[in-house]
């Protein structure tokens, strides 16, 4: 298969849209998403996105299948929660590796079904890192600065051991998404490298952030710049931001990365902001009238959608990626 590097030099690469909004869809009641396996489970199970990779693979491959008709080079794994930390609330602990190489399998199995069928256009698959609900360099405590409800080693460890199910379930990247406090993204990359050098191995690394309002930095308090400088000792494919932000919010971002990284960009945002019931009203030719401003830029080389996307505005987004070209990959500006 070419080289995601060479490819990425060639034309701008689309990002699935988002899985959960597309599950949604479905309506899974607590027993869908314990299936047989798990009917016994002690505690409620339902909204467990991940372990429907298990007990409702068919729903999973679909999402997939959708996104890559749609035009999708890249399409992300059902793991954003699955590392032993986020898996706690449902006592899943255990599960971690299965749940981790199943959708990276699944995954897997339809990228190459299209790439066999379009040559031409290979299709790759993500190993989604989530950034897990706690973080590392701040107290979830306001009476207790000095607190922390996970420390550096423990990340680096559940971090490893997603890391590892992923690679061997068959993912070509690994993207370390929705970052919102950098010391728990270090972990993740810290735990990438150590499996890398173990194994001789390499594999691209994608790294995406997410700006949570208004002044335009991240949780833990960094602007864009701060964020690229603090995670470029590590070899990336890409660096980015997703979530949080709608397109045209995120702009002024993208423009600072794509300034200064020596590394491919990327955005994945948001299908505008939520409305008062946690919904996304916008619609595809919306999103893509705002992502067109990336292009003429020419801000980014990956381009996809978080929530509220579907596969609708994946065909949008990858039908104007076609008439641009990409970002010119290690040179600043």
């Amino acid at each position: 298969m070419k080289d995601i590097k060479k490819i990425l030099e060639e034309r701008i690469l689309v990002l699935d849209g988002a899985m959960g909004t597309m599950l949604q869809r479905h309506k899974f009641t607590e027993e869908d998403f314990r299936g047989e396996r798990f009917k016994d489970w002690p505690v409620s199970v339902q909204g467990n996105n991940d372990l429907l990779s298990i007990t409702q693979p068919e729903a999973i491959k679909e999402v997939h299948r959708l996104y890559f008709e749609a035009g999708a080079d890249i399409v992300e794994t059902n793991t954003f929660s699955g590392t032993k930390i986020a898996m706690a609330d449902y006592e899943m602990e255990d599960l971690v590796y299965e749940l981790n190489y199943q959708s990276a399998k699944i995954a897997k199995e339809v990228a190459d079904e299209f790439t066999k069928k379009e040559p031409h256009k290979p299709r790759f698959v993500a190993g989604s890192i989530g950034p897990t609900n706690r973080t590392a360099s701040m107290s979830p405590d306001v009476n207790d600065p000095g607190f922390r409800a996970v420390s550096f080693d423990e990340l680096r460890v559940a971090y490893r051991q997603q890391v590892e199910a992923l690679i061997d379930g068959g993912s070509d990247i690994l993207l370390v998404e929705t970052i919102f406090d950098t010391l728990n993204a270090k972990a993740a990359l810290f735990a990438i490298e150590e499996v890398k050098d173990e194994r001789s191995i390499e594999i691209p690394i994608m790294v995406s952030g997410t700006i949570t309002d208004a002044s335009g930095r991240t949780l833990s308090g960094q602007t864009a710049e701060a964020f690229l400088i603090s995670v470029s000792h590590i070899p990336m494919l890409s660096i980015g931001f997703n979530c949080a932000l709608g397109a045209n919010q995120l702009t002024p971002h993208l423009e600072v990365l794509s300034k200064k990284a020596t590394f491919a960009t990327s955005a994945h945002p948001n299908a505008g902001l939520p409305n008062a019931f946690g919904e996304y009203d916008e619609t595809p030719e919306q999103m893509a009238d705002q992502i067109k401003e990336y292009m003429d830029k020419t801000l980014v080389n990956i381009i996809g959608g978080c929530c509220g996307t579907t596969p609708e505005h994946i065909k949008a987004i990858a039908e104007l990626a076609k008439k641009y070209k990409p970002r010119v990959v290690g040179v600043q500006v």
